[in-house]
């Protein structure tokens, strides 16, 4: 970790705690700045905020009281999830008080370079497939971000021959100021995050913030098949590295006479490739030109795709019953997700979806359901997926409570040879406290069936 004098003796605010504005507050307090930490959830119930308190740091809980900003604050570390609409961040603003995300602390602090991943689908597969095989070709790699440990935990123990292989999202993303990633990832860019980020526009410029200190010694990696990540590109200093799973380019990553390609070097057959999903190939040829960049040879690229299966609720092989196989696609909270978790497979598919009900139809399902031979539904939105089931013409459908009840029925009605699919289409917070529970009881509902 770098001895960094830039926050030695200075007022700083923590708003919001988790894993991250816990991390955040202990190193920060370490590096000798006089930390304290407003959290909404009251001190009773915070064992976060009691543990920080004994190290000495001021704790706030309760409520976010906007006089606190009057206490003479020289910078605030925002967690992720808190918008910038809130009044306190919004003051703040006002004030001058400049705001980051924890992801820019761990920059500043990091003797390791960072390769940086972001999108809107595929950050963490393609996330993990760059460290499992920076991993195998010995190159040190240290993951964090959304995907596992807090970033600036991560840095704190990261020295110069790692390198800090990290997921962010478009929240962490508007936080930093000079967080400048070695070699930068964007997967893909479709409508996300809305509610969060007021448009499009914004959300798209969250993204591309991911890029705004690269210069031409640092490389940006970019879906050449999207004119979203494209306009991205023409704005970057940095070296761009094309990928595309739809033509052949003159460099960069692409797919040729079945091969996954980069550059003028074939790397691996696509037959070879364990990960299932026409959309995991994008995900596949851009992890493929990182580490490619970073040095790792064919052979350690070769020993993880041709045994990597998929990230837990991404797409998840979970087990063969009564030779039915079961996938379980949780993190599948959008309607592409789903698409795409359908588009991986050519045999007859029993799909179990439902979730939060945020407004939408879901009309874009049907030309996709044509291998859906029935469809198990749950939650709020289990009406409107059973319209577009009738519209698509699959005639067996049943309505049940939960994701635990969906499995033994999705069973019933299933035959060797088919798959089983969880890929809800929606959030999980009508029902489940994250999309991660909902995966696990589909799973441990599945080994009942054994």
């Amino acid at each position: 970790m770098k001895q960094i004098k830039t926050y030695h003796h200075k007022k700083i605010l923590v708003l919001g705690l988790a894993k991250s504005g816990v991390t955040a507050a202990s190193l920060l307090h370490k590096l000798g700045a006089f930390v304290t930490v407003n959290d909404k959830k009251p001190f009773s119930e915070n064992p976060e905020a009691q543990g920080l308190l004994e190290q000495g740091i001021k704790v706030i809980c309760g409520e976010h009281p906007i006089e606190l900003l009057d206490e003479g604050f020289e910078l605030i570390v925002k967690n992720p999830g808190i918008p910038y609409e809130n009044p306190m961040i919004q003051s703040a603003i006002e004030k001058g008080i400049p705001v980051i995300t924890e992801v820019e602390l761990a920059y500043q602090i990091s003797e390791a370079p960072f390769i940086g991943i972001t999108g809107t689908n595929g950050k963490t597969t393609t996330t993990t497939l760059v460290y499992e095989m920076m991993k195998a070709g010995n190159k040190r790699p240290l993951i964090a971000g959304n995907i596992g440990t807090v970033a600036s935990g991560v840095a704190e123990q990261a020295a110069k021959e790692d390198t800090i292989v990290i997921e962010l999202s478009s929240f962490q993303l508007m936080g930093i100021k000079t967080f400048n990633p070695r070699i930068a990832i964007i997967t893909n860019i479709y409508d996300a995050h809305l509610d969060y980020h007021g448009s499009k526009e914004a959300y798209i410029a969250a993204k591309a913030n991911i890029t705004q200190n690269q210069t031409e010694a640092e490389y940006l990696i970019i879906n050449a098949d999207q004119e979203e990540t494209m306009e991205i590109a023409r704005h970057s200093d940095a070296k761009i590295i094309p990928f595309s799973a739809k033509r052949v380019l003159e460099d960069g990553a692409f797919i040729q006479d079945g091969w996954i390609c980069f550059n003028d070097e074939k790397v691996i057959p696509i037959a070879e490739i364990a990960l299932p999903g026409t959309h995991n190939l994008e995900n596949i040829l851009s992890a493929v030109a990182a580490v490619k960049l970073s040095g790792v040879d064919n052979h350690a690229i070769h020993e993880i795709l041709t045994t990597f299966t998929g990230v837990r609720h991404r797409l998840q092989f979970v087990a063969e019953v009564s030779r039915r196989k079961f996938y379980n696609d949780s993190k599948a909270t959008n309607i592409l997700a789903t698409i795409n978790a359908l588009a991986a497979f050519n045999r007859p598919i029993v799909l179990l979806a439902g979730g939060l009900d945020r407004g939408n139809e879901f009309d874009e399902l049907i030309p996709f359901l044509k291998n859906v031979k029935a469809m198990i539904t749950f939650g709020q939105t289990a009406p409107k997926l059973e319209r577009v089931g009738k519209l698509a013409g699959i005639n067996v459908m049943e309505r049940v409570d939960n994701v635990d009840k969906a499995v033994p029925a999705a069973f019933a009605y299933s035959q060797p040879g088919d798959v089983i699919l969880l890929s809800p289409a929606c959030a999980s917070w009508d029902q489940y406290k994250t999309f991660e529970v909902r995966g696990d009881i589909f799973i441990e509902a599945v080994h009942k069936l054994k």
